[in-house]
């Protein structure tokens, strides 16, 4: 191993609390039953095209696991789909918009919960795009020869601040409901490793791309701040927490006017990537991506056609209506899927692809299907 070393994806868990929660079910759940918040939640379902989706909740809206455990379990998925445990791993990479805690940091915490023995950590914060900024690192890490074999999750509980208490009291619009109903739990994880398994196909990692474009763009998704941007004295940590609640800071906020910018300048990061040569699309095989919403799905293609005429947009695999909007772990939950359906063949490539909305940045991942190590040569 040394300085040149590849990465490659060897394992894939999730994890998916409870059972699946339909569009009917989700009142019990969160709660917001009133005439207003359910035309609200009515009109933002069918738009969204989610009709599925799983709560760390119970039917009474209670908590029934902590996000830690949601990423130690997509974990310990993913090391069971390779045959490794905790103790073979040098570096885990743990992604979220929200911990449990507010310090340690996440993957302490999450380490802690999984055991195994020494290894370097990194937390990973954010939105949607955290979890490709983690696999960025842990990749680097992997070429630079520093660890063998390492992990990556991405990992969100979204639901306990959803709850209708949150709610209660304060005069809250679409901008606070928006989100509400687009949501939900689960966690992803994958195993990278220096050479690809040796019995069974593997996800080489050819390139990670990370932009954010916050010089051009407002705070679009947001939490902790009186206005849509911060100043001194208005934000959760200047006032009293009874104080900050009143006002509705704790509520995840989404300016939904930003959102046809944001869909725009996906666009544009993707033919960028095509400009330079990162993406030939005449051999592009698969998409995996990321978006919480088929109206951006819509946008998407019909962009991409007026650019790509012959775009095939059965390459393209979302699992959004059957999973759900689960933030970081979205990607991972979807490739995992991808991965474990047979949908990929040695020797075709992957594109993965996260909008992140909270002040606009853009990920991709650029992925080769290989053989396993026994049988490496021209198919790779």
């Amino acid at each position: 191993m040394g300085a040149t070393a590849n990465a490659y994806l060897t394992g894939f868990g999730r994890y998916l609390p409870g059972e699946p929660v339909d569009n009917d079910g989700i009142v019990a759940r969160l709660g917001g039953d009133d005439a207003v918040t359910q035309r609200i939640r009515r009109r933002i379902l069918d738009a969204n095209g989610i009709r599925q989706r799983h709560y760390a909740l119970d039917e009474h809206g209670e908590p029934t696991e902590l996000n830690e455990e949601l990423a130690v379990k997509a974990l310990r998925a993913a090391f069971d789909d390779r045959g490794v445990d905790a103790h073979d791993i040098r570096m885990l990479a743990c992604a979220t918009t929200m911990g449990d805690v507010l310090v340690p940091g996440f993957a302490s915490m999450v380490h802690g919960r999984l055991g195994g023995g020494p290894m370097q950590l990194l937390s990973a914060s954010g939105v949607c795009a955290s979890s490709l900024a983690a696999l960025d690192a842990v990749v680097s890490k992997i070429r630079l020869g520093d660890h063998p074999r390492a992990a990556v999750v991405g990992s969100e509980l979204a639901s306990r601040s959803l709850r209708q208490r949150r709610y209660d009291g304060i005069r809250a619009g679409m901008d606070a409901h928006f989100l509400r109903w687009m949501l939900s739990d689960g966690a992803g994880a994958v195993v990278v490793e220096f050479q690809p398994h040796p019995s069974k196909p593997s996800l080489r990692v050819d390139w990670v791309r990370h932009v954010s474009l916050a010089h051009e763009y407002d705070v679009c998704m947001r939490a902790g701040m009186v206005g849509a941007e911060p100043e001194v004295g208005g934000t959760w940590q200047d006032v009293g927490i009874a104080e900050a609640d009143a006002a509705g800071m704790f509520l995840l906020r989404q300016d939904v006017s930003m959102l046809d910018d944001l869909a725009d300048a996906g666009i544009r990061q993707f033919e960028e990537l095509v400009d330079i040569g990162l993406v030939d699309v005449r051999h592009l095989d698969h998409v995996v991506c990321h978006y919480s919403t088929n109206m951006f799905r819509d946008v998407a293609f019909e962009a991409l056609r007026r650019r790509i005429p012959t775009l095939d947009t059965d390459r393209w695999f979302s699992n959004l209506e059957t999973r759900g909007n689960t933030g970081s772990a979205s990607i991972f939950i979807a490739l995992e899927e991808a991965w474990h359906t047979g949908r990929f063949a040695p020797g075709e490539t992957v594109l993965l692809a996260v909008p992140e909305s909270g002040r606009f940045s853009f990920a991709f991942a650029h992925l080769t299907v290989v053989a396993p190590s026994d049988r490496q040569g021209a198919s790779t």
